[in-house]
């Protein structure tokens, strides 16, 4: 015995809808293009309070970004100038 429910479809369109012309239409047709452009990232909400807009994230990211490549090329490298004995006059 099948219940009523699962016969029933819940129709939500309105009568003046005619589906008959939404013909052609492709599922995804511009996902990548949208996706091309698009860097999302979610952030925890803790977060999302101290960053509230996007120059503040780009700011803090840049700064984090500067800091890292610093620390991460090697340090100048002292030029060993050569040892030259300054010879005695008599």
């Amino acid at each position: 015995m099948r219940r009523e429910s699962a016969k029933k479809i819940d129709d939500e369109l309105r009568a003046e809808y005619d589906l008959s012309q939404l013909k052609g239409g492709v599922r995804g047709k511009y996902y990548k293009r949208a996706m091309a452009g698009t860097n999302l990232v979610l952030i925890e909400p803790s977060l999302a309070k101290a960053f509230p807009d996007t120059d503040s994230v780009n700011r803090a990211l840049r700064l984090l970004l500067d800091a890292a490549s610093s620390a991460a090329m090697p340090s100048r490298q002292r030029r060993s100038v050569p040892s030259k004995r300054l010879k005695r006059t008599a």
